[in-house]
């Protein structure tokens, strides 16, 4: 079997960890699922998810990650008492990897070809032109196999690319300049957001908490939508995490690296929605626009502002960075799994990876066009509707119970051996006096959310 590489660095753990939290969930997913739950109220609620469950479920993922020095099948299989099932759940957490990379690279193929339409100049001219422009080639490009399979090539290609090459090497030093760069970026881009005229109004919506908007959303299926964000944010539940704490060695507590992990992550969520609904509400767009907020409704504010060509590619380019982040991130653990339980070479796993994931993103490509008329679940939906449900509504939530279940029960890995773990190393710990929280409380709320939240998808 190779040797275990391991990362160079403590910021490469925290940038490349971040990377694969840090993505499309944050600056594509997250600033429409505010503006339809209402704004700031779901803001508030959501950095209390995060608080509350995420950081915990991470840790726990870490410290799984950090004991076991593998990925997440044969992690439970190590740390699990004889005669015990855990890592049963590891073969649903891998399918979850891969299938998240299915749809994730169309989507990402996506912003790769607005970014190119908005260098190319694509949605010049006045607001209206651009609006319908922006149109025009969000229906060609979903009607158009030959573009999203295009251009869902071309992410397969350097994502694989980047992952062959070795840890150290490439993957962690490319993620370094990717994720500086997107910091960068984003920092400019709300910058340039907040000076628009109207920007006041778009910065009270999203900030402003209103519980009469929250109410009329309904109570626990904002709480839901929340709790589901901060696990498809974080990428907690399939062992995402898990595999970046089994490349570090025990010179820092993991509680703390978990923190700063979450606080890169939400930073990126906050700001991207500094960016978008500022600039909504300057340009008299409605802010609960949906999945189409970005693709159809940005090019025009775009076009009304100074440089908007350049300011416009710049954010789709940095849109793409976050993406390409979370496709490294998840693609790394396709790569651990096949390093780990079958021993490859890393260049071996990546031409099989890169070819798997190129081949099983053709479905969701297709669900957009020629195979639209297969509607799983329930009428409407598409071939990635049926993918995301399978990883944002059980893969992620349901292992994230999991998580706590194997770190806090005796018939686990245990709470005690958790603990010792996680606190292993300099840096912030975890209080025994949170003994009760984390084996009784936390799984029961995560479960209930489970729960609501698969008998409510079908109601």
């Amino acid at each position: 079997m190779e040797q275990r590489e391991k990362l160079g660095s403590r910021l490469g753990f925290i940038l490349l960890s971040a990377g694969c939290a840090i993505g499309i969930g944050n600056v594509w997913r997250f600033p429409y699922i505010t503006g339809q739950y209402g704004g700031g109220a779901f803001v508030v609620i959501y950095i209390g998810c995060l608080i509350l469950l995420g950081i915990p479920v991470l840790s726990m993922e870490y410290a799984v990650g950090r004991a076991s020095q593998t990925s997440i099948l044969p992690a439970f299989r190590k740390l699990e008492k004889p005669g015990t099932k855990w890592h049963l759940w590891g073969y649903i957490a891998m399918a979850g990897n891969y299938v998240l990379l299915f749809f994730y690279s169309v989507v990402s193929g996506w912003i790769l070809y607005y970014a190119y339409k908005m260098a190319a100049g694509a949605f010049e001219g006045t607001q209206e032109e651009a609006a319908k422009a922006a149109s025009e080639t969000f229906a060609h490009m979903m009607g158009s196999p030959k573009v999203l399979i295009g251009s869902m090539l071309i992410v397969v290609a350097v994502t694989a690319a980047v992952c062959s090459i070795g840890l150290q090497k490439s993957v962690e030093k490319v993620t370094k300049v990717i994720m500086i760069g997107l910091l960068g970026m984003m920092v400019i881009l709300g910058i340039r957001s907040l000076t628009l005229s109207g920007a006041d109004a778009g910065l009270s919506f999203y900030l402003k908490p209103s519980l009469a908007k929250m109410e009329k959303a309904g109570v626990f299926h904002v709480f839901y939508a929340a709790l589901n964000q901060s696990f498809f944010t974080l990428s907690i539940g399939m062992g995402g995490m898990e595999i970046y704490g089994s490349y570090i060695g025990k010179e820092k507590s993991l509680t703390g690296e978990a923190v700063i992990v979450t606080a890169l992550d939400t930073f990126v969520a906050i700001v991207a929605g500094l960016i978008i609904f500022p600039a909504c509400y300057a340009f008299g767009i409605s802010p609960d626009a949906g999945p189409g907020l970005i693709f159809k409704t940005l090019p025009p504010v775009f076009a009304e502002m100074p440089l908007g060509r350049v300011w416009g590619t710049m954010f789709f380019i940095f849109l793409f960075c976050a993406a390409l982040s979370t496709m490294i991130g998840v693609f790394e653990n396709d790569q651990a799994f096949l390093i780990d339980l079958r021993g490859m070479k890393r260049q071996r796993a990546g031409i099989i990876n890169g070819l798997v994931i190129a081949v099983m993103s053709v479905p969701c490509a297709l669900g957009f066009n020629l195979w639209s008329c297969f509607q799983p679940l329930r009428a409407g939906n598409s071939v990635m509707d049926l993918e995301d449900f399978f990883v944002s509504d059980i893969a992620l939530p349901v292992g994230s119970f999991i998580f706590c279940l194997f770190c806090t029960m005796k018939y686990g890995w245990g709470f005690d051996r958790y603990m010792e773990e996680v606190n292993t190393g300099t840096g912030m710990k975890v209080s025994p006096k949170l003994r009760f929280y984390f084996k009784y409380i936390l799984p029961c709320i995560i479960g209930f959310l489970v729960i609501y939240g698969l008998v409510t998808y079908f109601v």
